[in-house]
């Protein structure tokens, strides 16, 4: 034995030292079959990309196996899937012209390095900068070059390096069809078309395959049996595989091919990544572990899937959006779907040649096509022309397809500064008079480049007369704000009234100097505005009350109105459809939009005194509590109910200091109302173990064990109710439990602790972070 080693007998252990314990890789279901469906999904596309670009088809194969696993794995949009995609394929298909293969698998590895470079300084956020008309008529020119090629393919012939050339070689292509090839090209796209589309039960369930992974089989199926002759798939020993090697040729065409492989790259996987997060925002159920997309993150992450992938032999790599749809929309809740697919598209690479070789090539054309036909989305044409940029939509477009991609998205780019130049400088500014009312109207942005035609037109008006200046724009500079006022100065000293009006509200000015805007937040009480309205007339006796509230509507027309103007506006187009039924209390200190840091459209709010629900079938019930409750669960569709007490509750105060007198007398209508609060003040007597508290803490009085016990209280009446219970039955509800304590400005949700009811405290939590804990635990059955 050593001298150093401890001494110990015959019998004794030497001493355990327990090392770090080594974390096991878990990979939940959800995260499977996620990565299965994409895995279907992105082999035969990889084929079909590498196929449309005439890269070596095992390109393809090796691209997506590197976005999946190194994407996948550093990436900072974990629910993203990468790999080649159809936006790249123009791109490509010029490299491999211009520089050869290997060459351009060198200016993959370099373009990998600028976003390497781009993500260490920080500057991915920029990308979102590019007018998304430019983005969406990149997207639309790549598409319209890829179907035009591949055409030529599914008609059995060969295409050109040239959008034009495809173009004026089509008539004798469509005179030299192959049958064999037409026919297969022909199933492949009936398939993609009539599988989303399959009625009834059976064709929900045959859904779940792709209709990419069925139309091609399909097609290699057909013309394996039918015995036809035409080009296979083909994927050569991975020991012939070429690898990358240097560009040759000028270095500003190298380099010129390093920023557009670098920009389209960046570009669509940053897009991707914003895209995903909104999927993931509106995905139903249960809300994923994964926080916001880290767009530096991803950008290095794309960066070093392309080094790898350059490096290997495969094509460029980025986030793919039919892929990343269909690992959200499949429930994936991790990056472990994405490097899964990895495994799978490797796995399939070794071990499924035989199969992968009997893939008609004219199938991957058709599939490829289709593709590029969705690239020129209507939707997006739609956006565009509403937005008045269907110029820069049609110029990039355009420019992509004649020009070449970065020519193009220059181009575009130019278009659209020109384009919000001319809005800048376009002002129209008209004059009419009405009644003996001057109308001034401004539209347009008022900068000093209209400074002329204003002061013109104003000098129009004559000496004492009433005029309006309706300004309809949202960009007034300095030039133009000094000439309007000091226009109404000296219109209002010869007697003149001036008032100013737009959509950020009206302004009345009198020669008197502007008071200072505004600077309260929307909740700030009334009393804190007085401030706000230095010029406001005194009120007479008694009135004081209105014009408090006339103040407030003026505070929200001109400061808060113009900041949800659209966004009410959509709501007033789609209708409401909120996710949130929250019923409290009608006590003026209660703010709900404040407390749940909500806006329009979120909450459907039900507000009565001492927040209570009266239990269904009751004799001389309140109706209109139920209709609330069966309009927001059958009608909107809400997937949670909130029943909010909170501290100080005067109804609970009245219920105290009555006792049972309710029961007897109900004289007032305030008196009949508060007898559905007594099942409350009868849990609180017969002293139940467990009842509600605060966590950490007793109850300081009989009135906030009564505010507590209402809370759990009205949640079993509302457990009562029909519609209700059908929801929770079907697992399509949750019950909530909040308590506000005024004092503390501080929420409580409803949870249960060791059997017993504990209100425990929201705390604030990062951006990104896990749900709130304190919620109420809904069974099987319904019960709180």
């Amino acid at each position: 034995m050593p001298a150093c080693a401890p001494p110990h007998t015959q019998h004794s252990r030497p001493p355990h030292h327990p090392g770090p314990r080594r974390r096991r890789l878990r990979i939940e279901g959800a995260d499977l079959s996620a990565a299965v469906a994409v895995f279907l999904i992105a082999l035969p596309l990889s084929l079909g990309i590498a196929l449309a670009t005439g890269a070596p088809l095992q390109a393809g194969l090796v691209a997506a196996a590197v976005g999946g696993l190194v994407v996948g794995r550093l990436g900072g949009c974990p629910l993203q899937v990468s790999g080649p995609a159809a936006g790249l394929t123009v791109v490509t298909a010029d490299l491999i012209h211009r520089f050869g293969w290997r060459a351009t698998c060198g200016i993959t590895v370099l373009a990998g390095l600028a976003q390497l470079g781009l993500g260490c300084l920080r500057v991915a956020r920029g990308a979102l900068a590019v007018s998304p008309a430019v983005v969406h008529g990149m997207l639309a020119g790549i598409g319209i070059t890829i179907a035009v090629a591949q055409l030529h393919i599914v008609l059995g012939g060969s295409p050109d390096s040239s959008v034009l050339a495809n173009v004026r070689d089509l008539p004798a292509q469509l005179a030299d069809l192959h049958p064999a090839a037409v026919s297969m090209s022909a199933l492949t796209l009936a398939l993609l078309l009539a599988w989303p589309r399959l009625p009834g039960r059976a064709g929900r369930l045959l859904r779940t395959v792709p209709a990419a992974l069925v139309a091609v089989t399909a097609a290699a199926a057909t013309a394996s049996l039918a015995g036809l002759s035409l080009p296979r798939v083909e994927l050569p020993s991975w020991h012939s595989h070429a690898l990358a090697g240097l560009p040759e040729g000028p270095a500003l065409g190298v380099v010129a091919a390093v920023l557009t492989t670098t920009l389209v790259c960046s570009v669509q996987s940053l897009l991707g990544a914003v895209a995903v997060d909104k999927l993931v925002a509106a995905r139903p159920g249960p809300q994923s572990r994964v926080g916001r997309s880290d767009l530096d993150r991803e950008l290095l992450g794309q960066g070093a899937a392309n080094m790898v992938s350059g490096a290997l032999g495969g094509l460029p790599v980025a986030g793919v959006a039919v892929r990343s749809t269909a690992n959200v929309n499949a429930g994936a809740v991790s990056r472990n779907s994405t490097m899964l697919h990895g495994v799978l598209v490797v796995v399939a690479a070794l071990l499924m040649v035989p199969v992968l070789e009997e893939i008609p090539l004219a199938s991957l054309a058709a599939l490829v096509m289709a593709v590029g036909i969705q690239m020129v989305s209507l939707h997006h044409i739609r956006t565009v022309t509403r937005h008045r940029e269907v110029p820069v939509y049609a110029a990039t477009t355009l420019g992509v397809v004649l020009l070449g991609v970065l020519q193009g998205v220059l181009l575009g780019i130019a278009v659209a500064v020109a384009v919000a130049l001319n809005r800048l400088a376009r002002t129209r500014i008209t004059h009419e008079e009405k009644e003996g009312v001057h109308h001034v109207r401004v539209r347009g942005q008022l900068t000093f480049l209209a400074v002329p035609r204003l002061s013109r037109t104003l000098h129009l008006v004559p000496q004492g007369a009433h005029v309006v200046v309706e300004l309809d724009s949202s960009f007034m500079d300095h030039a133009a704000y000094e000439s309007l006022q000091d226009w109404r100065s000296a219109h209002t000293a010869r007697g003149g009234t001036a008032e100013l009006a737009g959509r950020r509200g009206g302004i009345r000015t009198d020669g008197q100097a502007p008071a200072a805007g505004c600077r309260c937040r929307p909740w700030t009480p009334w009393r804190n505005h007085r401030a706000c309205f230095a010029g406001a007339p005194t009120a007479p006796a008694g009135g004081e009350a209105a014009h408090e509230l006339a103040r407030g509507i003026s505070s929200f027309q001109r400061n808060t109105a113009p900041l949800v103007r659209e966004e009410l506006a959509r709501l007033a187009r789609e209708g409401q459809r909120p996710a949130q039924l929250f019923l409290t209390c009608a006590d003026s200190r209660l703010v709900t939009s404040m407390i749940t840091a909500s806006g329009p459209g979120d909450l459907f709010v039900v507000r009565n005194v001492g927040n209570l629900v009266p239990p269904p079938g009751e004799e001389h019930g309140d109706d209109s509590v139920a209709a609330a409750i069966e309009y927001a669960v059958e009608v909107l569709g809400v997937r949670s109910v909130t029943v909010c007490g909170h501290s100080g509750c005067g109804a609970m105060q009245a219920l105290l200091a009555a006792g049972s007198g309710h029961e007897e007398g109900g004289q007032t209508p305030l008196r009949r109302w508060l007898r559905h609060g007594l099942p409350s003040l009868a849990r609180v007597a017969a002293g139940r173990p467990g009842g509600p508290r605060l966590a950490g803490r007793a109850p300081t009085d009989a009135v906030e064990r009564l505010c507590l016990t209402n809370v759990v209280q009205q949640l079993a009446h509302l457990r009562a109710h029909g519609p209700v219970a059908r929801a929770l039955a079907e697992g399509e509800l949750e019950l909530h439990g909040m308590y506000f304590h005024v004092g503390e400005a501080q929420a409580y949700l409803l949870a249960e602790a060791d059997g017993a009811m504990v209100f425990e405290e929201v705390r604030e939590e990062t951006e990104g972070g896990g749900q709130a804990r304190g919620r109420a635990r809904v069974t099987s059955s319904g019960q709180v």
